[in-house]
């Protein structure tokens, strides 16, 4: 049977398995990507991973600096292709492409909506504690993710996972997504059900704020931060040592080891030892077990203890904060 020719939006690393995906099950005739970016110590410029990804299969990209002429919505048109599947592309298409494909656009989504809509929804659904999240195949409108669903995929998030690991896996389900589910909904067996737009939760885009963790909330709720803020931006508090100037420190992995209970005053270092670094919170004690002073390499707390004691009286607080 012959594949339906399609279009494919994408730019980061999290879509390049979605491409691999379409080209399986679609003649993929363009690739439309973000433009180069600066990047590494040099800002060289750099394709982004989708691009490469297509130039490797040899796929004609297109890297528009802007979506919003009509004349690419007319050069996409033109291609008379079935459908765009739109994965991480970073920019709201508008009504003209997404009626460019005779079937219009799918996209594939890194939450179970309606939860988690928008930007950074891996990010958020760890950062709050969700014990689930999965992947959504959906009719694209011209909402932000408001779209029907016609396929999902769901998986539990792991205790100690933080974003940055859970994004591969959610890339990989969502490749296999578009391998068992887009031809059906070519072929019609698969119908699209309207969101429930009652329980939509919005997962805004990502500021450094979003990493400064507070000691006075919840154990859990600090854990849950630092793993949602990995790796980008980073959890990270001040480090409060008598005698030193406070110092920012992040929270590269952390445990929780009680999640009840008052331990002490709030960001208070109560013990160092086999643990890892023990922190009281609001309620509950925390592990700090990999962490990086600002301007230093990131270290084990075994090893960040051998070469610097912390001193009685030493505590985290909130960046922003008064010591």
């Amino acid at each position: 049977m012959t594949k339906p020719r399609a279009l494919f939006f994408g730019t980061p690393q999290f879509a390049v398995p979605c491409l691999d995906a379409l080209c399986d099950v679609a003649d993929v005739v363009r690739v439309i990507s973000q433009p180069d970016r600066p990047a590494g110590r040099g800002l060289a410029e750099q394709a982004p991973p989708v691009k490469q990804r297509a130039l490797e299969r040899g796929i004609p990209v297109m890297q528009p600096t802007k979506v919003r002429p009509p004349e690419l919505a007319a050069e996409l048109k033109a291609l008379d292709v079935e459908l765009a599947l739109v994965v991480a592309y970073g920019r709201i298409l508008p009504k003209g492409l997404l009626e460019a494909p005779r079937r219009g656009c799918v996209n594939v989504h890194g939450s179970l909506l309606p939860r988690w809509r928008g930007a950074a929804p891996i990010q958020w659904a760890v950062a709050e504690g969700d014990a689930e999240t999965g992947v959504c195949l959906m009719e694209m409108d011209q909402g932000l993710d408001t779209g029907p669903v016609f396929a999902r995929a769901a998986t539990p998030i792991g205790p100690d996972e933080t974003a940055g690991e859970l994004g591969p896996r959610l890339s990989a389900m969502g490749a296999e997504l578009v391998r068992a589910a887009l031809p059906r909904w070519l072929a019609g067996e698969l119908r699209a059900e309207a969101q429930d737009a009652s329980a939509m939760t919005l997962a805004r885009l990502l500021t450094k704020e979003d990493g400064f963790v507070d000691p006075a909330w919840s154990a859990q709720q600090v854990h849950d931060r630092a793993r949602g803020m990995h790796p980008w931006p980073g959890a990270s508090a001040m480090l409060v040592e008598p005698g030193r100037a406070p110092v920012r420190v992040k929270m590269h992995r952390t445990r929780v080891l009680d999640r009840e209970g008052v331990h002490g005053a709030p960001g208070t270092i109560v013990a160092t030892g086999a643990n890892g670094i023990e922190i009281a919170c609001g309620t509950g004690r925390l592990a700090l077990l990999e962490l990086q002073l600002e301007g230093r390499k990131k270290l084990g707390a075994a090893e960040f203890l051998a070469g610097r004691r912390l001193a009685e009286g030493t505590r985290l607080v909130r960046e922003g904060k008064e010591p």
